[in-house]
Parts: C-alpha cells; structure tokens; sequence
C-alpha cells in the first residue's frame, strides 16, 4: 500500500510539473527585434534493442514498387552480393550501385558490413530501391544509435508510389487515344 501511496504522489509532482508556466527568455528583446523563440526538446526517443540472429546477422525486408528485398546485414569489408551476383555485375549501371550505398554514406559506415541480399519483382530501379530500404532497416537494427541519421535521410520510409491503373476508354493510365475531329 505504501508503494501505491510514493506512486501517487510522485505522479501528482510529475503533473504539477508540466502544469508549470512556460519559461520567459533569459534577456528582454529589444526595441524592433523579435524575441527568440524558446524551444523545449522533450526526452529524445529511447533507443531500441539490438535485433542480432545466432550468427551474428541482422535482417530485414525492403520493398519498393513491385520489387521486394530480402537484406541479411553483417560486420565485413563492404561486399555486397545481390541474388548471388556482386552488386557490379547486378546492378551494372552506377546510379543504381549508388542508390545502393546511401544508407551506408548518410551513417558513415562505407564499407563496414557486408550484404547478402536476395530480391525479385519489378525492374532494375524497383529493385535497387528495394535493396536501399531494405539495408537502412537492417543497418537501423544492427545499430539502433544509426536509425535517426537513417530516419531523417527517410531511407526507412517505404516509398508508397506505384503504377497507376489503366481504365477503359484510355490508352494507358491517362493517355487519351488518338481524337479525330472529323
């Protein structure tokens, strides 16, 4: 009862303490100027557990598109292989190796892990974006201190754009056919 009892009162301070009046600037602006404003940072979020497998591994599932990564993230010398092809010869155009590697170079963490992934569905770019989703969420559970540098590059954001439907009576998605006056 007596734990109820700290419990309660303790709260009650805790209530009394965000009912408090805000906090006024330390020095008056002056004539003409605006006053900064005063920011409150509350707790910054906890940082989550390390998600880790028997061997040592973390994983994760990117999607973008059609395209669906499956990324297996582990401590290595920056080797990446993509459906059992070097990312290179996978992804033979640069843009693509570079979408790859942006979670790496926005945690400062090039060529620190190695990669196994594999993907399927889509074309080329569904892909790499995949890839890219998937080893900013498995970079994110490895090193839980990197997801808001990761978060904030919104690398962990599934990308929700795809193809739009075709309806009847259009060519395509909006592409009217051919319209003759006459």
């Amino acid at each position: 009862m007596a734990d109820t009892d700290n419990t309660v009162s303790s709260l009650a301070d805790l209530k009394d303490l965000t009912a408090a009046a805000p906090v006024a600037p330390s020095a008056p602006a002056a004539e003409g100027e605006v006053a900064a404003p005063v920011i409150r940072t509350g707790p910054a979020a906890p940082i989550r557990d390390r998600e880790v497998d028997a061997q040592g591994r973390s994983y994760a599932t990117g999607r973008r598109k059609d395209a669906v990564a499956r990324v297996w993230l582990k401590p290595g010398s920056g080797k990446v292989t993509v459906n059992g092809r070097d990312q290179t010869v996978y992804f033979a155009r640069p843009t693509l190796r570079l979408v790859i590697n942006q979670p790496f170079q926005v945690a400062g963490r090039e060529e620190q892990y190695d990669i196994v992934c594999t993907v399927k569905g889509g074309g080329l770019s569904g892909q790499a974006g995949a890839v890219k989703h998937g080893i900013a969420q498995a970079l994110s559970k490895f090193e839980p201190e990197l997801r808001s540098a990761v978060k904030a590059a919104g690398f962990l954001t599934r990308d929700p754009r795809v193809v739009e439907r075709k309806k009847y009576g259009k060519a395509k998605a909006r592409k009217s056919f051919q319209f003759s006056k006459r």
